[in-house]
């Protein structure tokens, strides 16, 4: 992972505005990202940058759909946030948080433990005039934060930790938390705990995706 490499690049947020521009969110076009055109050649830079090769893919420079259909959620559906604290787990670009605070969210919290995306939700965060707390620590498992609504976007893509998410939500759910999934229907989706608020037909690249629009849902967990 490239989280807490902090001896390996010196200026992140200059790699970032060197090779993303500020972009709207298809979906969301209230909000602006610092976006990349292309996965390809992003991550073949950030690799040489931090001269390790197998790095994950730059998630913070892209839009997912799940990401998406939950800040269009929240943009639309304010009462879900407004005047409570929030949890953006695996942020990427902080793109939830931002619509959280957009709403009239008390305070977000964006984690996400790549030390890039840390600082791409500083800067998306200014460029959306909100305040947004970044934080590149791992929350997965931990329910220390002061948080009142816990939102996860695209992170049902794997068996192992689908698993381990769903019961960390399912702790959250039982300690007073309102719980909100974005998913564009991954593989590992767990369906039968949740409940359906809302879907979307959502722009995403081809890059990310197989598909140019995909059909994207918003999800509660079930009481």
């Amino acid at each position: 992972m490239i989280g807490n490499r902090k001896d390996t690049i010196g200026d992140r947020r200059a790699f970032i505005a060197a090779n993303t521009r500020p972009l709207p969110v298809p979906h969301a076009p209230e909000i602006s990202l610092y976006l990349a055109d292309e996965v390809t050649p992003l991550w073949l830079k950030t690799e040489e940058e931090l001269g390790a090769m197998g790095l994950p893919p730059p998630f913070w420079a892209f839009a997912w759909a799940g990401g998406q259909a939950l800040a269009r959620y929240i943009l639309d559906h304010p009462d879900h946030v407004a005047g409570r604290r929030v949890l953006d787990f695996a942020s990427g670009s902080g793109l939830v948080a931002v619509a959280a605070m957009k709403a009239g969210a008390a305070q977000a919290l964006a984690a996400d433990i790549d030390a890039f995306a840390v600082e791409a939700i500083r800067l998306n965060a200014e460029l959306n005039g909100v305040a947004v707390e970044p934080c590149g620590e791992n929350v997965l498992g931990r329910f220390d934060p002061p948080v009142d609504v816990v939102l996860a976007g695209d992170i049902f893509y794997d068996r192992e930790i689908s698993a381990e998410v769903l019961t960390w939500l399912k702790g959250w759910r039982e300690r007073g938390a309102t719980i909100l999934v974005g998913d564009p229907g991954r593989t590992y989706l767990p369906r039968d705990e949740l409940s359906l608020l809302a879907t979307y037909q959502v722009p995403v690249s081809r890059d990310l995706e197989d598909l140019e629009i995909k059909k994207t849902s918003v999800w509660t967990l079930k009481a």
